[in-house]
């Protein structure tokens, strides 16, 4: 396609007068309007180079080819919208991120798998109600099923037997012709292996039915019954035991234990503090709660034993009460990073590419079953928030008279103003801080208001300690400004 950009031109070669008059109206017109030149298209394979020649034709840019998000557009023809940014205020440039794999996943279950366990089958079976609670349902619901099936069809073929060995199954002593032989049998009313299972059915749940009952002709059938009843009793106590222990276990009233997605540093009274949030779902209060804290984070001895899964307890509590908690509403527990904490050399950035792990649990009395229950989470390095602060999430309704909680709030953070600095560092700048707000010794003052040393006189009143006094008095003490620049960003002006 070729551009063609060009003015109209006569037909014929004007005169003089003709081409004066025509640059007088040309010009006329440029002054009321600007110029609109036609544009011609002709089918021509190389008019890119027509269009190129001619820059004074119209403002036309050239650009290279662009992917179609760049235009707004995406690849089907719908708007593009652009993704909101990653970067955070822990990220800084040429940091690199190490997530540590997790011992305790944010539900509460350990990430730990055994293996080459010697004698496993035998060390479980031996505690076999121990490990049908902990099968998962299906397990447990097909054992259910499986104890009384099995057993009923066990005590039906010993019950056949018995009668098989009486001869009560013989065609002259079935039910239809006893009445014609006068034959005794040991169970009325049986005539087969499928009469024996229903009577197997009826004497371990003592149904009784009344149509199937044990005679005094043979004794070893009355033993049987007694052995089934006693049976029966036994198992349907230890199944509805396993059934009542799966379902009222701690882990599941853990499920209705919260922890806060992630956990939050900034400062509190003056001291960085790592926080995170806890809460219960249900009406039914935890009775005496205790939160603890461990960190797992690798650590070298002096020796040089390296040990990649140590643990450190760290000092958590609440406002003024500690780790027991009167745990009625949702609570900020707080661990103040000081000299005693094994984060008070860590600043954002450390906290951000170190490798480590911290793991919370909860514990408690449920109040309405009287069990302990304990729930668990964790929090790696990328799930902390350098500067953030939680929201409130208890306030008073007025409308009903109580203290309203909002869960829509509580993973909400605000991000707050924070040092980049560890605990250490603000410490010492907080200490340069009070030596310069510290007044002057009073050696100093005396020594302000002492008489002149070089003056030997006697009359030290009035020649050695007014006039040195009067015309050396110190001006009162200003305030000092203190700028002092950390590394990594720190800076706190006093």
């Amino acid at each position: 396609m070729r551009f063609n950009f060009s003015s109209h031109s006569a037909a014929t070669t004007p005169t003089a007068a003709t081409a004066a008059e025509t640059a007088t109206e040309r010009s006329n017109e440029k002054a009321t309007k600007p110029l609109k030149r036609p544009m011609t298209i002709d089918e021509d394979p190389d008019s890119l180079d027509s269009v190129i020649s001619n820059p004074q034709s119209y403002p036309i840019t050239i650009v290279p080819n662009r992917p179609a998000s760049f235009y707004g557009l995406s690849t089907n023809g719908k708007s593009f919208q652009r993704q909101p940014s990653c970067r955070s205020r822990n990220f800084r440039p040429g940091s690199m991120r190490r997530v540590r794999r997790r011992a305790v996943f944010k539900n509460g279950d350990c990430n730990v798998v055994q293996k080459h366990l010697q004698r496993r089958r035998v060390r479980f079976l031996q505690d076999m109600y121990t490990t049908m609670v902990d099968w998962q349902w299906r397990w447990t619901l097909l054992a259910f099923a499986l104890s009384f099936i099995l057993s009923w069809l066990f005590f039906a073929l010993i019950w056949w037997l018995i009668m098989f060995t009486h001869g009560d199954l013989e065609e002259l002593h079935l039910p239809h012709n006893q009445e014609d032989s006068g034959w005794a049998p040991c169970v009325s009313a049986i005539d087969g292996f499928t009469s024996c299972f229903l009577f197997s059915i009826e004497t371990q749940h003592t149904i009784g039915y009344g149509v199937r009952t044990t005679s005094p002709e043979c004794p070893e059938a009355i033993f049987m019954m007694c052995f089934q009843s006693i049976y029966g009793v036994m198992s349907s106590a230890f199944m509805a035991g396993i059934v009542f222990a799966k379902m009222t276990r701690a882990k599941q009233r853990a499920q209705t234990l919260l922890f806060s997605k992630h956990a939050v540093v900034c400062q509190r009274d003056g001291c960085l503090s790592l926080m995170f949030r806890v809460g219960d779902m249900r009406k039914s209060h935890i009775i005496g709660a205790g939160v603890r804290a461990q960190l797992i984070r690798t650590r070298s001895t002096k020796e040089g034993e390296v040990m990649t899964q140590h643990f450190t307890e760290l000092q958590i509590g609440t406002d003024e009460s500690g780790s027991d908690l009167f745990f009625i509403w949702p609570m900020v527990i707080e661990h103040r990073i000081d000299e005693n904490s094994p984060l008070y050399n860590m600043n954002a950035t450390d906290m951000l590419q170190d490798k480590f792990e911290i793991v919370v649990i909860l514990e408690g009395t449920v109040e309405s079953t009287g069990q302990s229950t304990q729930a668990r989470s964790s929090y790696i390095n990328t799930e902390i928030l350098w500067g953030h602060r939680f929201d409130p999430v208890v306030l008073y309704n007025k409308d009903l008279q109580a203290y309203e909680i909002d869960y829509a709030r509580f993973n909400e953070t605000t991000q707050v103003d924070t040092p980049l600095c560890s605990a250490r560092e603000l410490n010492e700048i907080y200490k340069i801080q009070e030596g310069f707000r510290t007044p002057a010794p009073l050696t100093a003052v005396q020594f302000c208001c002492s008489p002149n040393p070089s003056t030997t006189s006697t009359h030290s009143n009035s020649s050695g300690y007014n006039s040195w006094c009067g015309s050396h008095q110190q001006p009162r003490r200003q305030r000092w400004q203190l700028s002092v620049p950390l590394q990594r960003g720190c800076s706190i002006d006093t």
